[in-house]
């Protein structure tokens, strides 16, 4: 384990001792940004990243497709699967549609229907940081849907600050540990001048108070 590991590790566990609730909670990751420019759109950061281990929380999918993907998807346990005709109605109830917008944490959209996508969904998918995946007719739904149970969405856009959800109080501390590593290269990758870039990390569950981990600078 590198130190920079075990830090993390300590924070978690730190932040996993403050006081149990009567559910089980999560484990969010909070990073605050330094010397960036949010005014400049190309210093916005809208991501998804896929994480090594699954979260032990339900995490909900909606597949837009129609004929065989759309059954391959129920088939496969997507949470909605949402066809032409359904889709042609949501773009007629603006109320339906923010709240499906809301409801599910990311969408699939067979890639032909997109368009209609874009009309239907788009102001309220777009603003979320939500707008569907685009796959062929043929994709592999089932490899897709359980890639997006493992995906966090990070978001940076008028604030320097950036947070999701890494884990639950269930989860092994090594595992949430490697989820905050993975986000975090991610973040790097991302930033104009990489891990310079981030000011400080802190883990907190739902109910309790940030832990800041300790992160070495010796890049």
């Amino acid at each position: 384990m590198s130190l920079e590991t075990k830090k993390i590790v300590e924070a978690v566990e730190k932040a996993k001792n403050s006081k149990r609730r009567g559910f089980t909670q999560s484990v969010d990751l909070i990073v605050n940004i330094q010397d960036i420019d949010l005014k400049k759109p190309e210093n916005r950061i809208t991501e998804l990243v896929e994480l090594p281990n699954p979260i032990d929380k339900e995490v909900k999918v909606c597949v837009i497709a129609s004929g065989q993907l759309a059954l391959e998807a129920k088939k496969a346990g997507a949470d909605r699967v949402i066809q032409r005709e359904d889709l042609e109605a949501l773009a007629k109830d603006r109320k339906a549609a923010r709240k499906l917008a809301k409801e599910y944490d990311f969408f699939v959209a067979e890639a032909p229907l997109m368009p209609l996508v874009g009309r239907a969904l788009g102001p309220f998918l777009g603003p979320r940081g939500k707008m569907p995946t685009p796959v062929p007719s043929n994709a592999p739904i089932a490899e897709i849907l359980e890639r997006h149970r493992r995906l966090v969405r990070l978001r940076l856009k008028d604030q320097p600050t950036l947070q999701c959800r890494v884990g639950t109080e269930t989860m092994d501390n090594q595992k949430i540990a490697e989820n905050i590593q993975a986000v975090l290269k991610r973040l790097e990758e991302k930033l104009e001048r990489g891990f310079r870039n981030i000011a400080s990390v802190l883990v907190k569950t739902t109910m309790g108070k940030p832990v800041k981990v300790e992160v070495g600078r010796g890049r």
